[in-house]
């Protein structure tokens, strides 16, 4: 086990001490760290989402900016803006960096902005660098967007267009704990309470990108990377499985952003459970979270109550692995 390795479960068990009940949470937020990728989070009020981002990063000690979407919100307060001064008697005009000039960005109820406001993170998550008045500022080397949003609140809110939700690496559906994580909460919460000074140990940041390294290093095998193929191409040609009820649920597939994350998610999972190379069950892993927000269902599908991850189940189902 690398130094890198023994960091990252470091990591891992430092955020379970303060995160109850949503392992697949904490896995997902790593997986995405170690892929240099962005997290859309959607879940009801209370399942820890935020809980989850802070806990991230107090424990790698790194900056956090927190940005609370709502309706009136502009680009300029997530990304900043050029302020008049005057340097020496002389008018200047400086950038005053926004929230999104930290490590890690969460980003609360992203879909309570309009469009506008959202396509202020698109340069961001893609590129790693915003530009204001015609000029471009990098981003921290380690930066991660983690959005957030309600899957049962539609009034007042502004659905992400695909452009945008096609960013993110991975999008995870967040589900109530169950009774025994939840008497843990309780007791956690309580205890919390009467002392709030818990430590935890610090995980260096840099620790991220050796993992990083040996990650891309990582064997796939072309019989891996047919599937992973095959897998996003199933999405998009759904005919072709005559027999599966594939063609009558799917309306857009995926695009090729899925096949590169599809990829990356599978190898950063393979490390993170000490293999040397990718295999299919590495994939199936991993395909949920990558595809579930990169399909658009048919209206047939979402009138008999389709979810994607039943897509999912029948793409698996029907792909052959290697």
């Amino acid at each position: 086990m690398s130094q890198a390795h023994e960091a990252i479960m470091l990591l891992k068990q430092q955020m379970q001490t303060v995160v109850i009940g949503q392992e697949n949470v904490i896995d997902t937020l790593i997986t995405a760290l170690l892929t240099n990728g962005n997290v859309l989070l959607e879940g009801l009020p209370g399942t820890a989402k935020t809980r989850s981002i802070k806990a991230l990063a107090k424990t790698l000690q790194v900056s956090l900016g927190r940005v609370q979407f709502t309706p009136d919100l502009l680009p300029s307060d997530i990304t900043g803006t050029e302020i008049y001064q005057e340097v020496d008697s002389k008018p200047t005009l400086t950038f005053q960096q926004g929230p999104i000039f930290n490590n890690l960005l969460l980003a609360d109820e992203i879909n309570r902005s309009p469009a506008k406001v959202q396509a202020a993170l698109l340069e961001a998550m893609e590129e790693r660098q915003v530009t204001v008045a015609g000029k471009s500022h990098i981003l921290p080397r380690l930066f991660m967007v983690l959005a957030t949003q309600n899957p049962i609140e539609q009034e007042g809110t502004y659905p992400l267009p695909e452009a945008q939700m096609d960013r993110f690496i991975m999008k995870i559906n967040i589900e109530y704990p169950d009774d025994e994580a939840e008497a843990s909460i309780i007791s956690l919460v309580r205890s919390e309470e009467i002392s709030d000074d818990k430590q935890l140990s610090r995980v260096d940041p840099d620790h991220i990108f050796n993992a990083r390294q040996e990650i891309n290093r990582l064997h796939v095998s072309d019989e891996v990377i047919k599937y992973i193929v095959a897998l996003v191409m199933a999405t998009r040609h759904p005919e072709r499985y005559r027999e599966s009820p594939l063609q009558d649920w799917i309306h857009v597939g995926s695009s090729p952003r899925a096949s590169i994350a599809l990829d990356k998610c599978a190898r950063a999972y393979a490390w993170l459970n000490q293999n040397d190379f990718v295999e299919p069950d590495h994939v199936r892993a991993m395909a949920y979270s990558v595809l579930r927000h990169r399909l658009i269902l048919s209206y047939e599908a979402l009138a008999e109550g389709i979810t994607a991850d039943q897509v999912i189940n029948e793409l698996l189902k029907q792909v052959a692995s290697a």
